[in-house]
């Protein structure tokens, strides 16, 4: 008779023994060790790590199970412990990542799809209708015309480039929608960056502000782009993130045409920008195609504006340099609130 499973909860980051054993695992499953995973639940039958699922905050990730065991329903009960470990951290509204592959199998203990790159990966939630009420949300904010733009921006700060774009995009639009990431991870708090860019583009006619979302430029559709300034992005893929606003956000609200700075610092954002091609234009959907625009960036003493510079004069305290480069509204907060603290020379 096979011994019986056993089930706990491991911290990768404090018990190593542990996560270096569920990397092996997760090897010859085929799958790689997420850095970002907070949490895991493991079973184990006698001394034999069997199944595992990771968690990062409402992701899960790195979920396997051993070939031979995958007959016996282990994996409903699998994602009901990390479902319950994840409502134990308050997430009731769940993502998973898995293989193209496994998707009718997740699909039968209860995640539904939200976009696939085929044979790549696949995005899934918990929920049949998370993406319709948000879509459902967003088309009470559309707007007439043939040309409906969209920026999404993190602003973090928002600077006088940020303005430069949005002014140039609305001018070539019917209607303009801007967005910015709601992830509150960086710098600027997310209050902050919403309120900074509500005051920046408030006079500029036919634009309409939204606050982000989960299912736009987010840990779950983009992880990689919170990980950029760590210097842990590698092969990052921007598919997923690109195939729901084509697939679901921009039919909601009518959008043809979505805009972007040059990226000539960041190759995490020039990648992604790179890559709105293939994924917004591209014979990748059934959705109607959405034409990327690129604007070059305003500059100042012929450098570009970019949010990284005005964050690196943050941290060197150089305010004389930083309030060429944003609004009065952004330097009034970042002098307030986010100046770089004086370290006394006693």
């Amino acid at each position: 008779m096979t011994a019986e499973l056993q089930s706990y909860t491991i911290d990768p980051v404090q018990e190593p023994a542990e996560r270096e054993d569920v990397r092996r695992f997760l090897a010859v499953c085929g799958l790689d060790y997420e850095a970002g995973v907070q949490a895991f639940v493991v079973f184990r039958r006698g001394n034999a790590l069997v199944a595992c699922a990771g968690l990062e905050k409402n992701i899960v990730k790195c979920a396997a199970i051993a070939p031979d065991l995958r007959g016996e329903s282990l994996g409903l009960t699998l994602l009901t412990e990390v479902s319950h470990l994840a409502h134990e951290r308050g997430h009731s509204h769940l993502f998973l990542y898995t293989k193209p592959d496994c998707v009718e199998f997740f699909r039968a203990c209860g995640f539904y799809l939200l976009a696939e790159v085929p044979d790549l990966v696949a995005l899934m939630e918990n929920t049949p209708i998370g993406i319709r009420t948000y879509c459902d949300r967003l088309k009470r904010l559309r707007q007439p015309g043939a040309t409906i733009g969209a920026i999404v921006m993190n602003a973090n700060p928002f600077t006088r480039g940020h303005r430069y774009l949005v002014e140039r995009a609305a001018a070539a639009c019917d209607w303009l929608h801007v967005f910015v990431v709601a992830e509150d991870v960086s710098l600027i708090s997310y209050r902050d960056r919403y309120a900074l860019v509500s005051a920046g583009i408030a006079d500029v006619p036919h634009t309409t502000l939204h606050h982000g979302s989960e299912y736009m430029v987010s840990r779950a559709t983009f992880s990689a782009y919170f990980l950029k300034e760590k210097g842990l992005v590698e092969n990052c893929c921007t598919a997923i993130d690109l195939l729901i606003f084509r697939n679901h956000i921009a039919p909601a609200l009518g959008i043809t045409h979505r805009f972007v700075g040059t990226e000539p610092f960041c190759p995490t954002t020039f990648k992604y920008n790179a890559d709105m091609r293939e994924w917004l234009m591209g014979d990748v959907s059934p959705a109607p195609t959405v034409e990327m625009v690129e604007i070059a960036r305003t500059e100042c003493e012929e450098v570009p504006i970019s949010a990284s510079e005005v964050r690196r004069l943050l941290a060197a305290d150089d305010f004389a340099h930083i309030r060429r480069l944003v609004p009065p509204a952004t330097l009034q907060l970042l002098e307030a609130k986010y100046r770089a603290p004086r370290i006394s020379a006693a």
